[in-house]
């Protein structure tokens, strides 16, 4: 059972919590490959994200997962992000999320007839489903960006061999 009262907020907030992320990206010291990417560049992908957060946690998504972020991962390699700056950036947009439900979970549930800012166990655990879809999610993305990465990096490896005289590929020459 996901909060879909704090799922909604998010959704809602997509464009506030996304400028904030795309802040966080392009100032972060672990991510200085992506300080030159234009904002308008990071923030699509990360705006549907937050945006569409509850179609993403809800129902089977994952051949949409792959899709999604193994392409993310191929972009991101063809651009020669480092895969370390890449796994950081979905950790930040994680923890930007996670932070954001921490935050204002407890003030969805405040109307409820219970003393104000007191939490119930229905809503606690509502909050703790939700944090640990998001959980989920990102290790689904995290593993697939891993592989769209890859997988690129693979391709442009066998393309330049290949394309490469046949002196450098380990055949003798005539």
């Amino acid at each position: 059972m996901l909060s879909s009262g704090l799922i909604k907020l998010i959704e809602t907030r997509a464009e506030s919590l996304t400028r904030e992320v795309v802040e966080d990206l392009v100032t972060n010291d672990l991510t200085p490959t992506l300080h030159p990417l234009s904002k308008a560049e990071l923030e699509p992908r990360i705006f549907q994200l937050c945006q569409h957060l509850g179609d993403w946690l809800t129902g089977p998504n994952h051949e949409r997962i792959r899709a999604e972020y193994e392409e993310w991962g191929r972009t991101r390699q063809r651009q020669k992000v480092p895969l370390s700056e890449i796994v950081y950036s979905i950790i930040l947009i994680k923890q930007h999320l996670r932070r954001y439900i921490r935050e204002h979970g407890p003030a969805i549930f405040s109307g409820e007839p219970v003393r104000r800012g007191e939490v119930l166990p229905l809503e606690l655990y509502s909050i703790q489903e939700l944090n640990y879809a998001v959980g989920d999610f990102f290790d689904q993305a995290l593993y697939y960006l891993t592989r769209g990465f890859e997988a690129q990096a693979k391709e442009e490896e066998e393309h330049t061999y290949r394309h490469a005289p046949a002196h450098r590929r380990g055949h003798a020459s005539a």
